[in-house]
Parts: structure tokens; C-alpha cells; sequence
């Protein structure tokens, strides 16, 4: 099962990470969270990595009407938004909002999935 949305852009690592979080703040998601993989790895272990960012990304009014629908939802939000470099190219992933209906099988989640897969893939179609 798929459960990615992604792009692949010809764009330097940080001209991509630039694009991609305007492109979501277009789109009502601002930025909570931001984990640089690589940093990360580098320090606590010593290993070295092509660039990879996970941006926690979140459009309130989407989470809250998840969460009233399903208080364990937030252990599927499609929050993360990974852009990573991929050879030549920069990738830009995001969890496929679908995700979360299918795996619930929530009806209640249907129109929640059906925004947030819009503004998604407007911010990646942005990006690309």
C-alpha cells in the first residue's frame, strides 16, 4: 500500500527546504517541529548521511476536526514532511492523508483526508 505523496525537484537541498515551507504556509500549515536527520545522526553516532529534514507540519482546524473524530488519530496525522537529498535531486515526501482513513476505516475522517490530501498535494505541486 502506498502511503507516500512525493516530488522530486531540481532544486539544491536548501533552495527545496525554502520552497517547501512557503509552500505549506500557502496551504495553512505551519511548521512545529523541525528534525534535522542528518545533524542528528552525525552527533549521537557519528554517521554521515545525505541531507534529510523532517518538518513537522500542521494545519489546525484539519487536526482538531481528526482528533474529535478519533482521539487516537494523532499517531496517524500526516505531520511529516521530509525533504531529502536524492542523488542529483531533492525529494519533497509527505504521508498520504488517505492513510489514515484506510487504516481506521473512520468515515468520519473522509472529508478531514480529502482537505489535507488537496493542500498537500497544492503545496508539493507548488514546489514542483
Amino acid at each position: 500500500m502506498p502511503y507516500d505523496r512525493t516530488v522530486r525537484l531540481d532544486a539544491d537541498f536548501d533552495t527545496a527546504v525554502s520552497a517547501v515551507r512557503k509552500a505549506l504556509a500557502d496551504q495553512g500549515f505551519g511548521i512545529l517541529t523541525e528534525i534535522d536527520v542528518k545533524a542528528t545522526l552525525r552527533e549521537k553516532l557519528g554517521h554521515d548521511m545525505e541531507d534529510y529534514l523532517i518538518l513537522g507540519a500542521c494545519n489546525p482546524p484539519l487536526a482538531h476536526q481528526a482528533l474529535e473524530a478519533d482521539r487516537s488519530i494523532g499517531l496517524l496525522l500526516p505531520c511529516n514532511v521530509v525533504v531529502r537529498r536524492d542523488g542529483d535531486t531533492t525529494l519533497v515526501q509527505a504521508l498520504d492523508p488517505g492513510t489514515m482513513v484506510t487504516l481506521t476505516g473512520l468515515a468520519a475522517l473522509e472529508p478531514v483526508a480529502a482537505d489535507a490530501t488537496a493542500r498537500l498535494d497544492a503545496a508539493l505541486n507548488a514546489v514542483s
